[in-house]
């Protein structure tokens, strides 16, 4: 029986990664760096999951000569990037720059509705959701969710299936009972480790991936039904 949805964020519940590569760059900028994100180097940089950990990724492969000793200035450095860049992304958000993807929230107010609990399960860190979510939902948009798990809650990135473990832990429900919703192949590998069946909706930074096991890989949730959840979920086996 269908209990409950759980959503990632980043690009599922909207098409973010544009201004979150912009952001990227913004704060490259301020800090008087040389670095510039394309898109086809952010497609490559979005294989690893997490905005701090794009960072350094980046980092050591502009600086492979890094030292140990120079780790905790490196941190530091990275820390006031990624604020940056999360200031910027919020004050796009607020000017409304971003919005909800096709049928996410029809969804949302759907399951709703029928009594079907909400949680979230995500990479990004808590201020990006609150910025995604408030303006839709409102000043209680919190209360919408019975578990929200994000990367400061779950710091053990996606494919881990981390976030989804603590998130199925807080509803206290099987895997079966739920279902997950993501757009990128380390969503699906996480949800699907936690023993989630999985509607995915790629976006054109991850339209390219690999999508097995998926129990629907769809272009958005536009006309996308809770009865449709249920009857898809049918013949779906999914190891707990």
């Amino acid at each position: 029986m269908l209990q409950a949805l759980i959503f990632d964020v980043d690009g599922t519940l909207a098409d973010t990664e544009r201004v979150h590569r912009e952001a990227f760059n913004h704060a490259f900028a301020e800090e008087g760096l040389d670095w510039h994100w394309d898109e086809p180097t952010y497609i490559r940089l979005l294989e690893v999951s997490g905005g701090k950990e794009r960072l350094r990724r980046w980092w050591m492969q502009q600086r492979p000569d890094t030292r140990e000793l120079d780790a905790g200035a490196v941190q530091q450095t990275l820390d006031r990037l990624h604020d940056i860049k999360t200031a910027y992304y919020e004050s796009a958000v607020l000017d409304g720059r971003v919005s909800l993807r096709p049928g996410v929230l029809e969804l949302i107010e759907q399951a709703a509705s029928e009594g079907l609990r909400l949680a979230i399960a995500t990479t990004t860190s808590p201020v990006n959701i609150a910025a995604l979510l408030r303006p839709v939902m409102g000043p209680d948009w919190r209360l919408r969710f019975d578990a929200i798990g994000d990367g400061s809650s779950s710091p053990v990135k996606k494919p881990h299936p981390q976030v989804y473990q603590q998130v199925l832990g807080d509803l206290a429900l099987p895997a079966s009972a739920c279902v997950a919703f993501e757009d990128s192949r380390n969503g699906l590998l996480a949800a699907r480790a936690a023993g989630l069946a999985t509607v995915i909706t790629p976006t054109a930074f991850t339209a390219h991936h690999r999508f097995d096991g998926a129990l629907r890989v769809l272009p958005d949730l536009d006309g996308v039904t809770v009865d449709d959840l249920r009857h898809w979920r049918l013949p779906q086996r999914v190891a707990a």
